[in-house]
């Protein structure tokens, strides 16, 4: 008798084990699609970057090893610290102001008193959603090098002279960056946004019961209830900073790769593998940007919470 309830035990649990395996096959089976193209289309290019760094290739002949001399071009070459310059100077001018107006634009249409928001919404939001051809187009007229341009004609009722904004070393990246500046505003209004509204309303008529001004209220309630989303958007827009590419290439049309006012590091290394055949150079390129990408946006993550770290323990103390 023992010996049979054993062995309906043992068959029982064998069930059980066959049930929970086809559980989790399923579920593998459920999440393979994702990590296949993932695999195809993003880890398996990175890892070819990588290798390729370290070789010469011109993306049709045999791979020749050269250990870190592709580094070593690069790094010599002064046209990639141009870019670099480049990069960073209009990233700057682009993504820093987007997210101080970002932050007002939020503030003001989440008042209760604004009246039309869900339009000022849209409306701001609009350019993020943009054809890039339609953006070209309007900041191809309107900062145009003919005097009766918009940008030159607005300009000239100041008594400032013309600019050559596609050809001079501080127009183009001028323009750029506010081309950068009015397609991006919107998406992070909207991350802003989204912040002020999880902020409980209690806090905002506890603080009106103590005397607290809107200012006060500002830079003591919201501000630190807003830090994690402020957070998020200084990391985001520092690594599409690093890696911008449409924006300058798109405004200067053909000139994009043979002038260097507004060459960014993704342009040169573009430059590199499709222009002039260089796949090795390209990639360690590629190596190079990866690893100030990951130091700039971990150097911008430890400031932004790092303050309020530090804010947070001279209050405990």
């Amino acid at each position: 008798m023992e010996s049979v309830e054993k062995q309906v035990y043992a068959a029982k649990k064998t069930r059980r084990l066959s049930e929970r395996k086809k559980d989790m096959l399923s579920g593998y089976l459920y999440v393979a699609p994702f990590f296949i193209v993932f695999g195809v289309i993003g880890l398996y290019p990175a890892i070819f970057s990588i290798v390729l760094a370290f070789q010469k290739w011109n993306g049709l002949g045999a791979m020749e090893y050269v250990g870190f001399g592709n580094f070593a071009l690069v790094i010599q070459d002064p046209l990639f610290w141009k870019s670099l310059y480049n990069t960073v100077i209009i990233g700057l001018m682009g993504t820093a102001p987007q997210l101080v107006v970002g932050i007002i634009l939020a503030y003001l249409l989440n008042m209760a008193a604004l009246k039309f928001t869900n339009f000022f919404r849209v409306t701001i939001f609009m350019p993020y959603i943009t054809s890039m051809v339609a953006v070209a187009l309007i900041f191809g007229v309107f900062f145009s090098s003919n005097e009766s341009a918009l940008a030159n004609y607005t300009l000239g009722l100041f008594g400032f002279d013309p600019v050559s904004w596609k050809t001079s070393e501080w127009g183009a990246k001028i323009a750029i960056s506010l081309m950068v500046f009015w397609r991006w505003v919107g998406y992070n209004m909207i991350i802003y946004l989204a912040g002020l509204q999880s902020i409980p309303k209690d806090l905002y008529e506890a603080a009106t019961i103590d005397g607290a001004n809107k200012t006060q209220q500002f830079l003591h309630i919201t501000m630190p209830l807003l830090r994690p989303f402020i957070m998020l958007t200084v990391f985001m827009s520092t690594v599409g900073a690093l890696q911008l590419f449409a924006e300058p290439t798109v405004f200067l049309g053909s000139s994009a790769f043979n002038r260097d006012e507004a060459m960014t590091v993704v342009m040169y290394l573009y430059r590199d593998a499709f222009q002039l055949g260089s796949f090795g150079t390209a990639s360690a390129t590629a190596v190079l940007l990866l690893i100030i990408i990951v130091g700039a946006a971990g150097l911008n993550t430890w400031l932004t919470s790092g303050a309020g770290r530090k804010k947070k323990g001279a209050v405990k103390r």
